[in-house]
């Protein structure tokens, strides 16, 4: 069975390697780029599982179903690969700014504590005794999340590619999709035949379009336009030169929206900014809002105010437009097209859930003819 895959940011990829474990698959990735070069490049990597708000239905479910998934799979393409995937598990720290968020957090790690998970909540003596590099009036607490985590999402997006690559998935980058061929009109519900690409023509039995903002152009191909916009973030990196605080404790700090990322050698990123298009699609880089993050993040950490800013970066997250993210499930009107996709500020963190979802999806159907097996 033929599974072509459009996209090779961190859900692309998360998706071919999931799939690349199933027996009976043959698994093409075309992306118009090389790996990890639109959202996932410019992420941070923030894994916010636990400590997230969301306590039930589907959007939790994912979040731990992802989080589970990471313990397991950054060692497992490590020791396939070779290469070394930055992955804090120093956990996540959220600095608590007034009173009535104390009440909500207490709330929070009674439902956590009830799924088996474990959040502490700690007071300004605690803070201050464990991480001294915190200092700021308003700060009453905070609620310290150890099972949650922070990776980098490029060398996890390459790791991927790499894994997948190894357990035999072809990868086509710089190939971009030029039309989709799909059986007449008048059937329903439709099947996609083949795509027509920059490198001829590909046919399979399952369509996967996971290319984010990429998305919207593909599906409009498809005469079922996924309407998915653009959210522009910017962050930086500033470096120190020594760890902030103890050393031997570098959890990801957060507050008010703003992270501070312990990346190694002295060197934190900070961000980021949530800018939204005024007027089509376009998003000019907001210097000001740039400035205002990094502000918040001296006001939290004032030692930053002394840090060099190495670089500054921007990228675009995918927000599908009139519904929650992310989309994931069957092209409206086809058979064989799969949507993974506008995973909107979330694609690190959900990239293991999508890629489960996906791979059931496809399980699902092949099973009964006795095609499907997972790979031991």
């Amino acid at each position: 069975m033929n599974v072509v895959i459009i996209g090779c940011g961190v859900v692309g990829a998360a998706i071919a390697y999931e799939l690349s474990l199933v027996k009976g698959l043959k698994i093409t990735v075309c992306d118009r780029q090389a790996p990890a070069q639109a959202s996932t490049g410019a992420a941070l990597g923030v894994l916010m599982g636990a400590i997230s708000q969301k306590i039930k239905g589907k959007a939790w479910q994912m979040r731990q179903t992802s989080i589970q998934r990471y313990e397991t799979l950054i060692p497992e393409l490590e020791a396939l690969t070779g290469r070394k995937i930055p992955f804090n598990r120093q956990g996540i720290l959220n600095l608590g700014l007034e009173k009535e968020n104390l009440a909500a957090w207490e709330k929070l790690v009674e439902i956590r504590h009830s799924q088996g998970w474990h959040l502490e909540i700690w007071d300004t003596a605690k803070l201050k005794n464990i991480c001294p590099q915190i200092n700021h009036e308003k700060i009453i607490g905070a609620v310290y999340s150890p099972q949650d985590r922070q990776l980098d999402p490029t060398a996890l997006t390459l790791a991927l590619v790499e894994a997948a690559q190894q357990n035999g998935v072809t990868f086509k980058f710089g190939v971009a999709v030029l039309d989709a061929q799909t059986s007449t009109p008048e059937s329903s519900p439709q099947v996609c035949a083949q795509l027509e690409t920059t490198e001829g023509k590909i046919t399979a039995d399952w369509f996967v379009i996971a290319a984010g903002l990429g998305s919207t152009p593909l599906t409009a191909q498809f005469n079922q336009m996924v309407d998915i916009r653009p959210v522009l973030g910017q962050a930086l990196q500033m470096r120190v030169g020594h760890p902030l605080g103890n050393p031997e404790f570098q959890p990801v700090i957060t507050g008010n929206d703003v992270h501070i990322v312990p990346v190694g050698g002295g060197d934190y990123w900070v961000g980021a900014t949530v800018e939204f298009a005024s007027n089509g699609n376009e998003i000019p880089p907001n210097q000001e809002l740039l400035e205002s993050v990094r502000e918040q993040a001296i006001a939290f950490c004032p030692e930053l105010a002394t840090a060099t800013i190495l670089r500054t970066w921007s990228g675009l997250r995918p927000r599908p437009e009139g519904r929650p993210a992310p989309v994931i499930g069957k092209l409206p009107g086809f058979t064989n097209v799969l949507l993974a996709t506008g995973h909107y500020r979330n694609g690190v963190l959900l990239a293991p859930a999508t890629a489960y979802a996906i791979r059931e999806m496809i399980i699902s159907q092949g099973v009964g003819s006795g095609e499907l097996g997972v790979r031991s």
